[in-house]
Parts: structure tokens; sequence; C-alpha cells
């Protein structure tokens, strides 16, 4: 069995603006309005899959907003802030099936082996967790992490650097993970060329 991996790209800065603003825009209203149409839709989708969550994904939405939420232990508050994401994002890009979260940290390990630096392991960033504090989804996944897009192209040169020396299971993940950042410094620069700051990467590990 394996998880799925997504990422997309945006400006963070107006993610926390929605979810922190004591008094919203008519904009942030109808964004927001959007989001819980898109919450209630993954609230029927789970239960038409006998998924049970304690908290409805709708409500986790809505207790965010409020900056009070109910329990310090369920995953909805994670899908809820995805779901914030996904309207001020790109759309998602798909980075494939993976073994297990746990796998990641055997891949840090043999990317530090060969001298990759602490914060562009794999698992430093794809499982750091939203800016927001939130209530622990409970087990691995789902699971949130971001990275600063001005890193894409310093990850995708140090992993490239050492592809052929890692051990061949690891070959493939780590290639993968740099052709995307690639791809996302590329994007990053024409981006500020035409006067925007999509400042973070977010993954999410499902």
């Amino acid at each position: 069995m394996g998880y799925c991996l997504e990422m997309s790209t945006g400006d963070m800065r107006t993610v926390v603006r929605l979810l922190t603003a004591v008094e919203r825009t008519e904009q942030q209203e109808r964004t927001l309005a959007r989001i819980r149409t898109e919450c209630e839709r993954t609230d029927a989708r789970f239960e038409e899959q006998g998924i049970t969550l304690d908290v409805s994904i709708g409500r986790a939405l809505d207790e965010l907003v409020e900056g009070a939420p109910s329990t310090d232990l369920c995953p909805a508050y994670s899908y809820a802030f995805y779901q914030v994401v996904a309207a001020h994002f790109s759309d998602p890009a798909d980075l494939g099936a993976w073994r297990r979260p746990a796998w990641f940290s055997t891949l840090d390990g043999e990317l530090a082996r060969h001298g990759v630096p602490s914060g562009l392991l794999p698992g430093t960033f794809l499982f750091s967790g939203p800016p927001l504090r939130l209530p622990h989804p409970g087990d691995a996944v789902p699971a949130i992490g971001t990275l600063p897009a001005r890193r894409a192209a310093a990850l995708a040169r140090t992993y490239t650097s050492v592809l052929d020396r890692l051990a061949p299971e690891f070959r493939d993940g780590a290639a993968r993970l740099a052709d995307a950042m690639r791809f996302e410094a590329r994007q990053w620069e024409k981006a500020r060329g035409l006067g925007t700051n999509p400042d973070t990467l977010l993954f999410w590990f499902h």
C-alpha cells in the first residue's frame, strides 16, 4: 500500500490572514463559503466510505476560523486547513505514491550520510506541519509540510549532486523530489519577475 504525496505553491500569508482575521472582507467571506462547500463534500465522501471523524471537517473549519478547536486530537482540522490552502494555492502537483511515512526517515539517513544538510532532508519539510498550530491528526496521515519556495533551487542542486552516490533503492525517490524542486524553482523565479511571490511550497501526504 502506498500513500499519495501532493505539492502546491502559493502565498501562505493569504491563508493565515483568512484564518486569523477579526473582520473578514467580502472577498474573504466568498472564499470561505467556497471552502466550506469543499469541506462538506469531503465529509459526504467520508460518510459514503464509512469513515467517521469525531469532528466533521465542516465544523473543524468553523472552529479554526473562530480560533477555538474543540479537541486536541482529530484529523478533521488538517483536512479543513488543506481546503483553505487549496482555495489560495496552485492546483496540486502529484508527486506519486510512496511507502509509509517512516520510509522518509531512512531516506533522510542516506542523504545525510552523503552531506545533505538537515534543513533539506525530506523528513524535515514533508512533515513539518502547517504554519498555524492545529489539533494533532492522530495517525501518521494526513500530514502537512511546508518549505520556503526560495529553497527549492538549493534542494534540487544538492540532491542532484549526490544521486549517483546514493544506494539504488533511494535514487528514484531523491530524483523525483529533485525534479519537482527544479521545476518549482523556475516557476518561483518567473513569478517574482511578474511581481508576485508564491513564497511557500505545501506538501500534503495522505
